[in-house]
């Protein structure tokens, strides 16, 4: 077509296939993002160890500075996509990323395991502005399902390059100075990723039907919070004490008033018109099993070598290479798998694999400090997440119309992360409170001295079979060690149990509650995601711009 100037433009695929302007810049501030945040959520877990040492805390304490970090990301992620809809998606990545500047900074000088938490919180509020600003940011430049399902790859498997590397970062400086390093390193990364979000990104905003729905956000934050708190303190406190009963009740009661308030709010942060999609509604059931069993595998994995087996933190970063690498090194593989391959295949496999290489987990040797027993398992169940996390992600941002993007992103991540805060929350559970019984019946008939039971006994009592697990030898109760390690060998192996459980039924739901549906993604990448009757009834924001 020739204008009246005399220039010539095209039209028809050429043009549609141009990407738009400030696609490279802003793909990269969002890697990086996503990157940052992901080695913040990940460090722990090779030092979990340490934290024992030197903080002396109990396995409910361990599990909280994992927990803490993803209930304020899980607990604040759909308001941050609010915020970012409303005053811009770079603004919300750059503020997320100076928020986990702090909370490393208040982590690498923590006292006390107390404030460890207040630190690990921090970074879980950077972290849940980061995790949809960024994703929402790709999404506001890129034209087509293809070109979506390609930065979405990437995105995904920067987050995962982010958790593979942070275990070796934790380990490299806990072996040549202090754990605290780590967490100072982290603060120079985040700085460097704020000014590149700053200098690169293109700024991106959808606030047309957007406002900020207070009286969601409290009732969703209270519920969830009192809810974890229950199943964090159970195996420790008793599931039948007064303050976990009533954290379940009230929780309970706090998410009922928060689907209530969401059914009747004039802008919802999480509309339950999205859910008549059955294939969002499918990827989003399974994101949430699915993503539990894979973070409850690597906390089980980083609880089994740190403060059970007591390894070398560099020896726990070796398997956490494994379960987090592949999703990285595989971009381009699952890249072109997104465009060939029905979702529905590649989500179904990715989670098959991961429930053999959990339920491979379950037949480790406790007393058996050596490696080599991690690999197959660590392997599939790292090659299972890289072929389902970018693919739960596609699926549910191609399953709804363009407009509604930045809800769906700020959904999907929301709910993949109530997978990955639920993870370390149900392993701690389940494993903390068989070992807790089964310590308890091998103490009952043990060998030992009144004096030693006696102390076994009350060390139990206070801190659990990992407490006992811990004592130096000639301590009081240290004769019981053996016992112990028994018991926590059967409780994270019952977890591994669970984790390859859940994995099946993700396996399963996908498998038949995607029947019917066509591709995602067409030949030519297309947008050609199956729309349900009533979602453009969904209050929508603008097309970003």
């Amino acid at each position: 077509m020739t204008l009246n100037n005399g220039t010539t433009t095209s039209q028809g695929p050429t043009a549609g296939a141009a990407r738009m302007p400030g696609y490279a810049g802003t793909l990269a501030a969002a890697c990086g993002a996503v990157f940052v945040a992901q080695v913040a959520n990940a460090l722990p877990a090779s030092l979990n160890g340490l934290f024992q040492q030197d903080l002396n805390t109990h396995g409910s304490q361990l599990t909280w500075i994992t927990a803490a970090f993803m209930i304020a990301v899980v607990c604040f992620e759909f308001t941050f996509g609010v915020l970012g809809d409303l005053f811009g998606r770079r603004r919300l990545v750059a503020a997320g990323t100076a928020l986990v500047a702090a909370g490393s900074a208040v982590a690498a000088l923590a006292p006390s395991v107390q404030v460890l938490w207040i630190g690990a919180a921090l970074n879980g509020l950077g972290a849940g502005a980061m995790f949809p600003g960024s994703l929402t940011a790709i999404t506001a430049v890129t034209r087509t399902a293809r070109e979506r399902a390609q930065a979405v790859a990437l995105w995904s498997g920067f987050l995962s390059a982010g958790a593979a590397v942070s275990p070796l970062l934790g380990g490299m400086f806990a072996k040549v100075g202090s754990w605290r390093g780590s967490f100072w390193v982290l603060v120079g990364l985040a700085l460097v990723s704020m000014v590149v979000t700053l200098v690169l990104a293109t700024e991106s905003k959808a606030p047309e039907g957007r406002s900020l729905d207070v009286p969601g956000q409290i009732t969703f934050a209270l519920g969830l919070i009192l809810v974890l708190y229950g199943a964090v303190e159970g195996p420790e406190s008793g599931w039948t004490t007064l303050p976990v009963l009533l954290a379940f009740v009230l929780g309970a009661c706090f998410l009922a008033a928060f689907v209530l308030v969401e059914l009747g709010a004039s802008s919802p942060i999480f509309d339950l018109k999205l859910f008549r999609n059955r294939a969002f509604t499918v990827s989003s059931v399974v994101a949430v099993i699915g993503m539990l069993a894979f973070l409850g595998a690597c906390f089980a994995t980083s609880m089994w070598l740190g403060p059970v087996q007591h390894q070398d933190p560099i020896r726990v970063a070796v398997p956490f290479l494994l379960l987090q690498g592949p999703a990285f090194l595989l971009i381009p593989v699952v890249s072109r798998l997104l465009h060939k391959v029905a979702a529905s295949w590649l989500l179904t496999s990715g989670f098959v694999l991961m429930a053999i290489g959990c339920l491979l987990c379950t037949r480790l040797d406790v007393t058996d400090t050596g490696l080599g027993a991690f690999v197959a398992p660590a392997l599939l169940i790292g090659i299972g997440f890289a072929l389902t996390v970018s693919s739960v992600t596609a699926v549910a941002l191609n399953s709804v119309p363009q407009h509604l993007a930045g809800m769906a992103s700020a959904t999907t991540n929301m709910l993949r992360d109530l997978g990955f805060a639920l993870g370390p929350v149900v392993v701690g559970a389940v494993a903390l409170s068989n070992a807790g019984s089964a310590f308890g019946e091998k103490l009952a008939g043990a060998d030992l001295t009144p004096g030693e039971l006696a102390a076994a006994q009350e060390i139990g009592r206070a801190g659990g079979p990992i407490a006992v697990n811990s004592l130096p030898p000639g301590a009081p109760g240290s004769s019981a060690h053996g016992l112990a390690l028994d018991a926590l060998g059967s409780g994270f192996s019952t977890a591994y149990l669970v984790c390859g459980a859940a994995a099946l039924v993700a396996a399963a739901l996908t498998a038949f509650g995607m029947i019917g549906l066509r591709s995602d993604h067409s030949a030519t990448g297309a947008d050609s995601a199956p729309r349900s009757p009533g979602l453009d009834d969904v209050p929508a924001p603008a097309p970003a711009r």
